[in-house]
Formats: C-alpha cells, sequence, structure tokens
C-alpha cells in the first residue's frame, strides 16, 4: 500500500495474499483500497485479484494461513507466502507450514507468554522495513499487529493508533509480558515506536536504530541505543 498512486511513493502498510479489501478510488491503474483494519493506501491493479463468490470465501479451503511457507500453483509455479498469508484453495504446500483458520485461538491464544514467544520465534532476524507487517521486513507497528493479530487480539496500524487502546501499564521498569511500550523522539510527544514488553525489564522490537530485530535489556545502562530508549519512553498500554 503506497501513499500515492504511483511506485515511486512511499509504502504505508501492505496487505497480504488472500486478504480482501475495500475499493474506495481509482487512478489509471491504481485503487485506492480500505484493509479491515481501517488503514487506506494506493494498490496497483496488478496486486489485486476479484473476491470469490461468498459461498467459496467460507470455504474450509480458503482459510488456510501461512505461517511461512512456498507453495506450488496450477501449472507447476511456485511463490513464497509470508506469514499471514491465505492460501487460494487450489495451492499445494511444497514447503513450510501452513493453519487451517479454524486452529488459531488454539495454537496461537489470546495469553501474554504465547504472544511474546511468537514474537520472537517468527521474527528473529527481520529486517527493518518502513510500511512492514511481515518477517521479511517490518517496521516496529507492523509487527505488533501482526504479532497480537495472530495471537487474535487485533490493533490498529500505526503506533500513536496503537497507544490509544487498552489501559495504562504503568512505568517502563514494572512492564508486563505483552504489555506495549511506546517512545517518542519528537518535541510535540507524538508517539513514533512501539515495542513489546517480554517482563523483567525486557523489550522486542522491531527499530531502525538497530536495523530491524531486537530484544533489548532496559538495565544495560552502558549501551547507548537504550539510553535512549529509556529517555525517549512516553507511557505504555495493556491490551490484554
Amino acid at each position: 500500500m503506497y501513499a500515492e498512486p504511483h511506485v515511486t511513493s512511499i509504502q504505508v502498510s501492505q496487505r497480504l495474499c488472500g486478504h480482501e479489501v475495500e475499493l474506495l478510488e481509482e487512478s489509471d491503474d491504481w485503487h485506492r483500497v480500505r484493509g479491515v483494519d481501517g488503514y487506506e493506501g494506493w494498490i496497483h491493479r496488478g496486486f489485486l485479484a476479484p473476491a470469490p463468490p461468498a459461498a467459496a470465501r467460507r470455504s474450509a479451503l480458503l482459510s488456510r494461513i501461512s505461517l511461512g511457507c512456498i507453495t506450488e500453483l496450477p501449472g507447476g509455479s511456485t511463490r513464497a507466502l509470508p506469514l499471514g498469508a491465505r492460501l487460494s484453495p487450489a495451492e499445494q504446500v511444497r514447503w513450510g507450514e501452513v493453519i487451517d483458520e479454524p486452529e488459531l485461538p488454539t495454537r496461537f491464544p489470546r495469553v501474554a507468554v504465547p504472544i511474546t514467544r511468537s514474537a520472537q520465534e517468527f521474527y528473529e532476524g527481520a529486517s527493518y522495513l518502513w510500511g512492514g507487517i511481515t518477517p521479511w521486513g517490518a517496521d516496529c507497528s507492523g509487527f505488533a499487529q501482526t504479532i497480537f493479530g495472530l495471537h487474535g487480539v487485533p490493533l490498529p496500524r500505526d503506533a500513536w493508533q496503537q497507544s490509544e487502546t487498552g489501559t495504562d501499564a504503568g512505568a517502563l521498569e514494572d512492564l508486563e509480558p505483552a504489555d506495549l511500550a511506546f517512545f517518542t523522539d519528537r518535541k510535540d510527544k507524538r508517539v513514533t515506536h512501539v515495542a513489546i514488553a517480554l517482563g523483567k525489564s525486557r523489550i522486542v522490537h522491531l527499530a531502525l536504530g538497530r536495523g530491524g530485530f531486537a530484544v533489548e535489556s532496559l538495565t544495560n545502562t552502558k549501551d547507548p541505543y537504550v539510553g535512549k530508549l529509556r529517555k525517549r519512553f512516553l507511557r505504555a498500554r495493556r491490551v490484554l
């Protein structure tokens, strides 16, 4: 999803394979769309396809969710699908793992420790990518949104929006696993970064300052980056 209807525009977010969008506006080969999270942006028509009939959308075959896989399409071509993408009925899994959507609550419960475990297991080694939401590259809020969504906890797209959800979680040193910590580097104190608390003064996040995935010990006062984080802490929210 781009900010404007041309390829040189910045990416603002992503919608993954198999996820529906609402068409809002057309401009040549570009469509302004809205995702289920209410976020809007422009997508080139080459990435869009008509939604299947309602009956087909209810099919169990359309509820297969990628946990990171490579599939084979009719005709023999293959494609890689990131975490959260939906498989089409005709696709065959050649590598990786998929899960049927009805099984998600059992495999990924709305519980703090499993959420923090998924954050570390699925995104370890991920690079920072503005507007990204998958382990192939993500920004801080895309990371948080995807992980909590995987566990059945919907979050808005941007960090500042996420900071307005849930209830107050207290001071940085008191955060419990799966609390969201918010930071700012702006004079107007607008939220610019989010991290997921792991408990015991540790957080996990996708940070530009780290180049991507990182687990931080907030007691490591000798680390200049951690020092900046502590100074930039704004507030924390509990969404479970």
